[in-house]
């Protein structure tokens, strides 16, 4: 057994899945390797995310160490949220999906990194 956050997993590929798993995460993070995004850009780009899973699927991917997400004292407040080291090591894997779904899947190709 593995331990990792409090949890017990069989291997690491359980804990990877369990990171990344959720219906926009990897959407997420896909769009937040070009840069710094704001609440309400993510929310324009991830194409049918309530606002509920959105902040929920945000707030998990910040617990989890993959992204940074800053509050500017403003009037409304602003939020950002940018890729953290961590984030940014999983472009590969999300890369690789890009790959395989255009190549092996015929997908029609989408926006490129």
């Amino acid at each position: 057994m593995i331990e990792w956050k409090g949890k017990n997993y069989h291997c690491p590929v359980e804990i990877a899945m369990a990171v990344l798993s959720g219906k926009w995460k990897c959407l997420m993070l896909w769009h937040l390797h070009d840069g710094t995004n704001r609440y309400s850009e993510l929310e324009r780009i991830v194409p049918g995310v309530s606002q509920k899973m959105l902040s929920q699927q945000l707030r998990e991917l910040e617990n989890d160490g993959l992204l940074s997400k800053t509050v500017y004292p403003e009037i409304p407040p602003r939020v950002e949220y940018t890729l953290t080291e961590l984030g940014e090591s999983a472009f590969p894997i999300l890369e690789m999906m890009h790959r395989w779904g255009v190549g092996k899947l015929g997908v029609s190709e989408g926006p490129a990194k």
